[in-house]
């Protein structure tokens, strides 16, 4: 095999299929990116076995040909070398030398016949949305995902699609986040839960413009996510997903609305007092037209009151103050509206719409 690719143009391939190479693993291959020049394109390709990114670069092939080389090495290497013309070339022993102006490398790649590729999916039933709604979806829901296996459903999201409407769910045990997309057509309807790791590296990888669409394919076992030259190809978590609706009560007893940039700020100020680690619950007491935001911790103590307009009864409750940021940073409105019940049930953040559903369950803490 022997191409031709600008460092540019290789490096930016790189970078993309790397987000699906293993960090550990007992297969060598897979620890390689594969570079596939057998066609009339240069296709880079990784796989760890759950979650797989195929890229196409421009380039000149000189000489077809196919070889997977080590991941690591090979991506160092293309990052250090000078912005000009890369040529690859490789023996029918695998050895490889990579020459850029006046540098050149030998490495001993493996057999491009023995990596393992992209499972084929049927790309039938799909749905398209642009790069940057799906970039913010995942933003705005991927922090309440579970980050421990105890439950493989919470590591994933729900993507939901009815009609013309797509939601993603996430959730931890603690906390819930629901966020709704009107689509530009309308689809069959379907449920799938996409592992939290493809969509945080997918997020990475997308250009979040507006104007460039996704296509996302569903099989039974997987879900193909095409756009620009890239595909990425997830396994889905299997499962039947938690009942969400069970969840989300529409009854409360206290309605406040509130800045929302002013609510954030305070809250972030209170946890400087707080260090990592430590349990510390920001205490909320709503009384008439004031809410009083405290914090009490080893380093000392913090209130501070804001204007809000409510409607029902008083209330003193208590809340883990990551939870409340987390939410409130990806909000885009001006103003909140806060929905409570008491200090045991969990307090919702949502648009008058329900575009957006933040669910988080109260702490119990000592009111002295």
């Amino acid at each position: 095999m022997k191409i031709i690719c600008s460092k540019s143009k290789l490096l930016h391939g790189v970078n993309i299929v790397s987000k699906a190479v293993p960090s550990r693993t007992t297969m060598a291959i897979l620890e390689c990116i594969l570079i596939d020049a057998s066609t009339n394109e240069i296709k880079l390709t990784a796989n760890d076995m759950e979650l797989g990114i195929e890229t196409k670069i421009e380039g000149e092939i000189i000489e077809k040909g196919i070889i997977a080389l080590d991941a690591k090495i090979f991506s160092e290497i293309v990052r250090k070398l000078p912005d000009n013309d890369v040529v690859i070339e490789t023996d029918s022993n695998f050895k490889t030398v990579i020459t850029c102006e006046k540098a050149k490398f030998n490495i001993v790649g493996k057999s491009g016949e023995d990596f393992s590729y992209l499972p084929y999916i049927e790309k039938s039933d799909f749905i398209t949305i642009s790069q940057f709604t799906l970039k913010e979806v995942i933003r705005q829901t991927i922090f309440s995902i579970a980050d421990n296996d105890t439950n493989k459903l919470m590591t994933g999201e729900l993507f939901e699609i009815n009609d013309n409407e797509l939601k993603v769910v996430s959730l931890d045990g603690h906390r819930i986040s629901i966020r709704k997309i009107e689509l530009k057509e309308s689809y069959d309807s379907k449920k799938v839960v996409v592992p939290g790791k493809t969509l945080n590296e997918i997020s990475k990888i997308l250009s979040g413009e507006v104007d460039e669409e996704v296509k996302m394919f569903f099989t039974k076992n997987h879900i193909v996510f095409e756009f620009d030259n890239t595909m990425v190809v997830s396994r889905l978590i299997e499962g039947e997903y938690f009942k969400i609706a069970q969840m989300l009560s529409s009854d409360y007893e206290t309605k406040i609305k509130v800045n929302k940039k002013e609510l954030l700020s305070c809250i972030d100020r209170a946890t400087l007092l707080v260090k990592e680690g430590d349990k510390k619950p920001i205490i909320i007491n709503i009384n008439d037209e004031i809410m009083e935001l405290k914090i009490n911790s080893f380093v000392g103590s913090m209130n501070e009151d804001i204007d809000i307009s409510k409607e029902g009864k008083d209330i003193l409750i208590g809340f883990n103050p990551k939870f409340l940021i987390d939410a409130l940073r990806v909000i885009e409105d001006e103003e909140v509206t806060i929905y409570l019940v008491n200090p045991k049930a969990p307090c919702f953040i949502k648009d008058e719409n329900e575009k957006y559903i933040y669910l988080i369950l109260p702490v119990n803490f000592n009111a002295s």
